[in-house]
């Protein structure tokens, strides 16, 4: 991760805000021996006391419930939209090196595996949140059939993280010259998907950027 001061974002609501916006993670974890595990998976985000906390499951008896439960420190990356940044945009020479703009913020800690209980609840909250509190939906924890449910809850386990250290990276052309700057929002938002979303939210932020 870039660990310069104008890549970073400060305000811990906003980044509270784009993990409930990006839940669709990414969780890490290495064994014993160091071998290194990954898992594409949705997860909750929660604040108690103060803290926060993230839950989700994944499959039970896979090789990454294996390396986190030897080793259970945990790195969780939440990813936002991503676009190419052409060189040829910037002010000066035209022989500039591209880049990439994007968002990330990787939330760490221990890893602790739930019991059934505890993982019928985050099922439960998460079938429940992802249908946009339909209780009516056909697909939520409570409206599955039973003999489908036992033996759901056998193959996957329930996991919880308490973040103990939060960093981020929005990396968005902060470092370029106010001409540059504009030069790229307008080529992004020439664009559709992804390099559009960045084109408008550098649009959003050019004042933070570029105060006066």
């Amino acid at each position: 991760m870039y660990n310069y001061p104008h890549y970073k974002e400060n305000d811990r609501e906003k980044l509270l805000a784009f993990m409930h916006q990006y839940p669709f993670i990414t969780l890490i974890g290495a064994d014993a021996g160091g071998r290194v595990e990954a898992t594409q998976v949705p997860v909750l985000i929660e604040e108690k006391e103060g803290k926060i906390f993230i839950t989700g499951h994944i499959a039970r008896k896979s090789s990454h419930h294996k390396a986190l439960s030897e080793n259970p420190q945990a790195l969780l990356i939440f990813t936002g939209p991503h676009a190419y940044v052409s060189g040829s945009w910037y002010t000066g020479s035209p022989q500039q090196a591209s880049t990439w703009n994007y968002i990330s913020v990787h939330a760490r800690g221990t890893i602790r595996w739930t019991e059934e209980v505890e993982m019928t609840g985050i099922l439960k909250k998460l079938s429940l949140h992802f249908e946009q509190g339909n209780t009516a939906s056909p697909t939520i924890y409570d409206n599955l059939p039973a003999a489908y449910l036992e033996k759901l809850v056998k193959a996957i386990i329930g996991f919880e993280v308490e973040v103990t250290e939060l960093d981020n990276v929005l990396k968005l052309s902060q470092n370029r010259d106010e001409k540059s700057y504009d030069t790229i929002v307008s080529e992004l938002k020439k664009q559709e998907g992804d390099a559009r979303l960045i084109g408008d939210l550098m649009e959003s932020r050019k004042t933070k950027v570029f105060p006066s």
